[in-house]
């Protein structure tokens, strides 16, 4: 008895330690943002290599909520996209951060792009891949204010190609909400300013 309980402290003490020594998510976040005072973002749509405009549109709400989650107000996307309205093109939209800023009162604009977003199927091997890349530039000056792209991908094996299928478009929306918290983990919460 007394080995199993030394057995699973070595083991929870090895758990803890790897996952310590895990890598960092690289990312880019210029050196005085907390000065900067950045409160209020807007999250314009998602750009998406893909023709799945529901995963676009459902990475953007997942930001918009986590954003939410660290601090910053929420800027209602049908309220950006009525104001941005005549200003989109196929490529995203055409106005400078600035420009954004000056329309929705905002500090700050939140670029989101949908790299790879799919559902595998193999024979025996069905992965579920979400690739997202997201820049934040401030709206007064344009400058690029934080910057990461992160990547995940679920692994389903098995021998009935149904049920692998299943799993992997199950996986869909979990793996595209992980890629968002942890692409936002490396920005910082939202500073209390009202104090």
């Amino acid at each position: 008895m007394m080995a199993k309980v030394i057995g699973l402290l070595l083991l929870s003490l090895t758990l803890n330690f790897c996952t310590g020594c895990a890598a960092k998510i690289p990312h880019t976040l210029v050196s005085e943002y907390a000065k900067l005072g950045t409160k209020l973002i807007a999250v314009v749509p998602v750009q998406s290599d893909s023709a799945d405009r529901k995963a676009a549109e459902m990475l953007r709400d997942k930001l918009v909520e986590e954003l939410y989650f660290k601090g910053y107000p929420k800027v209602p996307t049908r309220l950006i996209d009525e104001r941005l309205a005549g200003n989109k093109t196929a490529d995203g939209i055409k106005l400078s951060p600035a420009s954004i800023g000056e329309i929705l009162k905002v500090d700050a604009v939140l670029y989101a792009t949908l790299k790879e977003g799919r559902i595998g199927k193999g024979l025996f091997y069905a992965p579920t891949t979400v690739d997202a890349e997201f820049e934040m530039r401030s709206a007064k000056t344009g400058e690029s204010l934080w910057r990461v792209q992160y990547r995940i991908v679920y692994r389903h094996y098995g021998f009935s190609h149904r049920q692998m299928e299943l799993k992997a478009s199950q996986d869909y929306e979990p793996a595209i909400q992980e890629v968002v918290i942890k692409a936002l983990s490396t920005l910082p919460d939202a500073l209390d300013t009202d104090t």
